[in-house]
């Protein structure tokens, strides 16, 4: 007897074109009536469609097979145009407009219960009264512990509509007992600007790790607060930033760029250009101004560093950014899910397109890239640093900048591999160290009570033994038997920073950070040679 998963490969394979009629459905916010009109074309895959609904043998979910074809289209186009699944579109959708509706709390599933690590800082739960380590049992009445209790689940007991309430019962570790809290919910910020303070007396210093809606808000509220503290000086920290919006990256360098100079221009498929110029809005156009990036820094990053670059303005420092050079739009499906399209490119003042080499319908080698400059020795040595001279380009002051792969800065540091390397990192993405401090610090949170952010950064040490603590921790949680010797330094600088993240905020973590980051040391260093640095 036939059955469904047997002919579900045929059902897609003959239905891969079906996808082209979901343009049909997109919502483009110019000449949306004019783009799509009746014709035979899309008239016989809507009957392939129609046919397979209503004809087909078997019961198939044409639902997902329209999702595969709109994957399978996009994957033949560049490696930047991503379908959007409906489930998906209204977490990406908080994280890029810059905030959500919750009860402000970050915390972990530790022992089957929702533990506190920190309540946001002015945020519903911290003014009920929440504070770090408290236990949440349960929500409007529903309990919210226990092994089979998911992140969505929990997700949909404290999120909620605007100005709506949840009452919550808490554990209180620290004082033995159970507490009661209503709670109203309110927009909650997913930060945008990670860390602002001074790095020097004239330097400082904002670590951005998106740009949202919210993002250009966040930074200048950061710069006039710096500003206030004598900055003259700017370091802006864009490493591992993946970019965003467009308008946002154009915005932040507008503050930088005197009147009438070019941030960039985008080109579409028929040729006509949007050129965008920089205004009189600047507060930062006779300050000095550093950008921070590396092979992760992408998009809106690159549009900042090469609007800069391009107009001989501040200094690039790092490594060859990520490459991309595509501009997208996203575009309503009809259904709740959503497409992002590349629908132009965008060029550097001087008309370099910074976009790296793609092949339609094979984006592995894209994806690879980062492992080909690990191979080649780029990230270690700026002469290892592939160029194409055919893409040369000449700015105004009369330095030479290339196109065809990324923004090459104009001071380069290599990675720092004592700090960077693969233990380290597979360590964070795993956890480690923030479940294994949250554990420390709720043996015993008193211990910290009367110490300053100040003096805990400039003064604390952690101990030989607490590293021995944390390496028998991993080393339960993976089944490995590792010692951490020959990073001994490294993860006593993580361990600090991630404790000052949980007992203070984000700036305490960075500012460890970068007291050792050779990048932000770097930076500091040009800051006093800047009037000699020659472009």
């Amino acid at each position: 007897m036939a059955t469904k998963n047997k002919y579900i490969p045929l059902i897609i394979g003959a239905a891969i074109a079906g996808g082209v009629l979901i343009g049909g459905k997109l919502n483009f916010t110019d000449t949306s009536d004019n783009l799509f009109t009746t014709n035979s074309k899309k008239d016989k895959l809507n009957r392939l469609i129609d046919y397979i609904d209503y004809e087909y043998v078997d019961e198939v979910d044409t639902d997902s097979i329209v999702d595969v074809t709109v994957n399978g289209i996009l994957d033949n186009l560049d490696p930047h145009s991503t379908y959007i699944p409906k489930e998906d579109l209204q977490r990406i959708t908080e994280n890029m407009k810059g905030d959500f509706v919750g009860i402000g709390i970050n915390y972990y599933p530790y022992k089957d219960t929702i533990a506190v690590i920190k309540p946001t800082e002015g945020g519903p739960s911290e003014r009920a009264g929440i504070i770090s380590g408290d236990r949440i049992l349960l929500a409007n009445g529903d309990t919210i512990y226990g092994r089979n209790i998911t992140n969505d689940f929990i997700s949909k007991k404290l999120k909620g509509q605007k100005n709506s309430t949840v009452n919550l019962t808490v554990y209180r570790k620290s004082e033995d007992k159970t507490l009661e809290f209503e709670i109203t919910r309110k927009d909650i910020p997913i930060k945008s600007v990670d860390a602002s303070y001074m790095l020097t007396d004239e330097l400082g210093y904002i670590k951005m790790n998106r740009f949202a809606e919210s993002s250009f808000k966040e930074f200048k509220t950061a710069l006039y607060e710096l500003q206030e503290q004598g900055a003259t000086k700017l370091a802006l920290d864009l490493r591992d930033n993946p970019g965003g919006f467009l308008g946002i990256a154009e915005q932040i360098t507008d503050e930088f760029l005197e009147d009438d100079k070019l941030i960039l221009f985008t080109r579409d498929k028929k040729g006509r250009e949007e050129r965008t110029f920089a205004t009189r809005r600047g507060d930062f156009e006779d300050g000095e101004i550093f950008i921070l990036i590396d092979e992760n820094s992408a998009s809106a990053s690159e549009v900042i560093a090469g609007a800069l670059q391009d107009n001989d303005k501040g200094i690039i420092v790092g490594r060859r950014s990520y490459g991309k050079g595509l501009v997208q739009r996203e575009m309503a499906l009809g259904d709740g899910s959503a497409v992002r399209l590349t629908v132009s490119r965008y060029y550097t003042p001087t008309g370099r397109s910074i976009q790296r080499p793609y092949t339609n319908g094979d984006n592995s080698s894209y994806y690879r890239d980062y492992f080909k400059r690990l191979r080649t020795g780029e990230l270690a040595d700026e002469n290892n640093i592939q160029v194409d001279d055919s893409l040369k380009f000449t700015t105004p002051k009369g330095k030479v900048v290339y196109g065809g792969g990324g923004i090459i800065p104009d001071v380069f540091v290599p990675v720092d591999r004592a700090f960077d390397n693969e233990t380290i990192n597979y360590l964070r993405r795993r956890g480690h160290f923030g479940l294994f401090v949250f554990k420390e610090l709720d043996k015993d949170r008193s211990v910290y009570q009367h110490v300053t952010k100040y003096d805990f950064i400039n003064n604390f040490e952690v101990s030989d033994d607490i590293v021995i603590s944390f390496q028998n921790f991993v080393n339960r949680r993976e089944g490995t038997n590792i010692t951490f010797t020959a990073y001994n330094n490294e993860i006593k600088r993580l361990i600090k920073a991630t404790l000052a993240r949980q007992l203070y905020d984000d700036n305490a973590f960075l500012e460890i950070i970068n007291k050792e980051d050779i990048m932000v040391q770097e930076v500091i260093l040009l800051s006093t040679e800047y009037p000699n640095f020659k472009q």
